[in-house]
């Protein structure tokens, strides 16, 4: 059964991934490809897009292959369900940004999927969420001087 759902699941996340990539690849065209020092704005998320087309493109190829080898494919729909709740949280982790910051939105975001998705105590899903929140403080404002949005509160 694991290995059915998984050529499903293979099909519709190879098919998300590239609809993915299309936008980011029409996005990137907005933005300049190369710039009077090298490489401008749009120059990174058109190859990335470019890549992600390509490789998920390849990732649904592989699973209409390996499907048709076998004839029953049911799809396991609590494992879908978990990987859309995921999304769902990944959407108002980013519609939080300007609200919360980024430090707390993905805290939050880090502590929904270790509490709910991975199954660990509250205790445990708190201090991975704080840290790797802190950790994010210190990579980038700290360190490389990059600004992160800032919420109500501050951070």
């Amino acid at each position: 059964m694991e290995e059915k759902s998984q050529k499903t699941g293979d099909l519709w996340s190879g098919l998300a991934l590239a609809a993915l990539g299309v936008y980011i690849v029409v996005e990137a065209q907005h933005w300049d490809y190369l710039g009077p020092d090298g490489p401008g704005a749009g120059f990174f998320p058109l190859w990335y897009g470019i890549a992600m087309i390509v490789l998920s493109l390849a990732l649904v190829v592989s699973s209409v292959k390996r499907a048709r080898s076998t004839a029953d494919t049911a799809m396991d729909w609590r494992r879908v369900m978990r990987a859309l709740l995921v999304w769902a949280a990944l959407v108002v982790c980013v519609a939080m940004l300007k609200l919360l910051g980024f430090v707390l939105s993905y805290a939050l975001f880090t502590f929904m999927v270790v509490a709910v998705m991975y199954q660990r105590p509250l205790k445990s899903a708190a201090v991975i969420a704080v840290t790797s929140a802190a950790g994010f403080h210190l990579i980038f404002p700290t360190a490389l001087g990059v600004t992160l949005p800032v919420g109500v509160f501050g951070f």
